[in-house]
């Protein structure tokens, strides 16, 4: 007679709000059995970390569809290099310098990726090249009543333009106007999600709140800038090889910490494609 067995999920809390390591097997991962307890989890804690797991692009694709549906912008299907070195990315190290700065991916979208997974290949120096999260959800569960009730029907004009100021001050007008033909979107300051849980949508692409002044807009977004990416709610992650972290895109912001583009500092990344609108 045969006996069923059922493979659990071990794990250890990074922090009280936020983050967690993933201490299972790589061939427990690959398995799919986690797959439910891991997306579970996410949504609780945010950011989940697979300590040196080593996975190759083709088990990081195959671990990836395990928990939903593989997206990727690349036509043949691969994973993404992430880098800021123009010369192994070409095409995007110009665009990723916005990444240095806290963000959501997918503000100019309808419905944004459910997550993302990053692989380290090669990391910066020890002391630069970090990965930071935080936890919009905590982050909103916090505040206090009176201040939710401020914000909770506050909406909030994004785009990618506003995001070349943080990098660039004084842009040239041909690069400000090739950024603004991506347009702009309006979105909910507090996304209430179809669990009911509600989280903040922030970030560098968030350009001015509508309805208030300008003054006021500043201080909303870049005020609960700060409290959500302040200690309790927020995890920088130190890159070894073969690290792989996966984040809650609803629910958390992240920024890449500064590093040298000439440092050779590669990441490979997977995405998890998007299951709900802001809203």
């Amino acid at each position: 007679m045969s006996v069923a067995t059922t493979t659990a999920l071990r794990f250890e809390k990074i922090k009280d709000k936020i983050g967690a390591r993933v201490l299972n097997t790589k061939a427990e991962l690959l398995s799919g059995d986690l797959a439910q307890g891991l997306r579970d989890l996410i949504e609780q804690v945010g950011v989940l970390v697979f300590p040196q797991i080593g996975f190759t692009d083709d088990e990081q694709i195959a671990f990836t569809r395990t928990l939903g549906t593989y997206t990727t912008e690349n036509a043949d299907g691969s994973v993404s290099k992430i880098t800021l070195d123009a010369r192994e990315n070409p095409a995007s190290a110009e665009y990723l310098k916005g990444s240095l700065y806290w963000h959501i991916d997918g503000t100019m979208n309808g419905v944004p990726i459910f997550a993302s997974m990053l692989s380290c290949k090669v990391p910066s120096p020890k002391g630069t090249g970090n990965t930071g999260f935080c936890n919009t959800y905590a982050a909103w569960d916090d505040l206090p009543a009176e201040r939710k009730a401020e914000l909770k029907d506050l909406r909030v004009v994004h785009g990618v333009w506003p995001t070349v100021f943080y990098y660039e001050p004084e842009p040239s007008l041909a690069k400000l106007k090739g950024m603004m033909r991506v347009g702009e979107n309006e979105l909910p300051l507090v996304w209430t999600h179809k669990s009911g849980r509600q989280s903040l949508v922030l970030g560098c692409t968030a350009q001015r709140v509508l309805g208030v002044d300008a003054m006021a807009s500043a201080e909303i977004i870049h005020g609960l800038r700060e409290w959500a990416t302040g200690e309790a709610f927020s995890y920088s992650h130190e890159w070894d090889v073969g690290d792989c972290v996966m984040w809650d895109n609803t629910g958390t912001m992240h920024r890449a910490e500064w590093y040298d583009p000439d440092c050779g500092r590669m990441m490979h990344r997977t995405k998890l494609e998007g299951e709900e609108p802001f809203a």
